[in-house]
Order: C-alpha cells, then sequence, then structure tokens
C-alpha cells in the first residue's frame, strides 16, 4: 500500500475511532438523544448500555492490526441493527444518516490496517 493510502485509511480510522468512542459513550451513559432513539424501539437502558459498551469497544479494537477486522465488524454490525430498525421505522431520513458509517468501516477493512505486515 502507498503512504498515501496509509495516511488516508489512518486518518479514517481516527475518525472511525472518535465516533465510535463519542457514540458508544452516549449510548453508555443513557444520553436524552440515544435514550429517546432507542426506546422507540423497546431498547431498555440495559440495552443501551451493552451497545454503546459493544460500540465502544469496536472502536478500540479497529486501532490494532489483530483485532482490526474484528473491531470493524462488531462496529458494522452495530451500525447495521440501527440500519435495520430506522428501515423497519420506514425512516429513510434515518438510514441515509447511517449509511456512511457503515460504508466508513467496509472501507476500511478494503484500505486494510495501515501498520499491518503486507
Amino acid at each position: 500500500m502507498t503512504i498515501a493510502l496509509k495516511i488516508i485509511n489512518t486518518a479514517l480510522i481516527l475518525f472511525a475511532l472518535y465516533m465510535g468512542i463519542k457514540q458508544g459513550w452516549a449510548m453508555f451513559t443513557g444520553k436524552p438523544e440515544m435514550t429517546e432513539m432507542f426506546s422507540k424501539w423497546a431498547i431498555g437502558k440495559t440495552g443501551l448500555m451493552a451497545l454503546g459498551f459493544f460500540t465502544m469497544l469496536g472502536a478500540v479494537l479497529v486501532l490494532f492490526p489483530k483485532t482490526f477486522v474484528w473491531g470493524n465488524f462488531i462496529t458494522a454490525a452495530g451500525i447495521l441493527v440501527i440500519i435495520a430498525f430506522h428501515l423497519k421505522d420506514k425512516d429513510l431520513k434515518g438510514v441515509a444518516i447511517e449509511l456512511p458509517f457503515f460504508l466508513l468501516s467496509l472501507l476500511i477493512i478494503y484500505l486494510q490496517h495501515p501498520l499491518a505486515n503486507e
């Protein structure tokens, strides 16, 4: 992989890390906007905390080459669950908001971890 692609992928990974920690923490601590969104899908406080924990775990696992794919898998799975709930509600705006983050996980996997041995 060229240096330019490694730099771009590193930036994408850091952005995914930031968003994963930010959104995961909001879920884990039960921020009102998260509680409101997930309560309409009958996900209570404990479920929201679990989703928040796994969101943050996935974000951190992406940092390490050995757990890179698993971290992206956890992140993409969590986003896919949210997309499915939005589709169930016929909320295409919600899907449109989540879709770029889902595609980001797939792009990061495609580009591979910048520090992995080739």
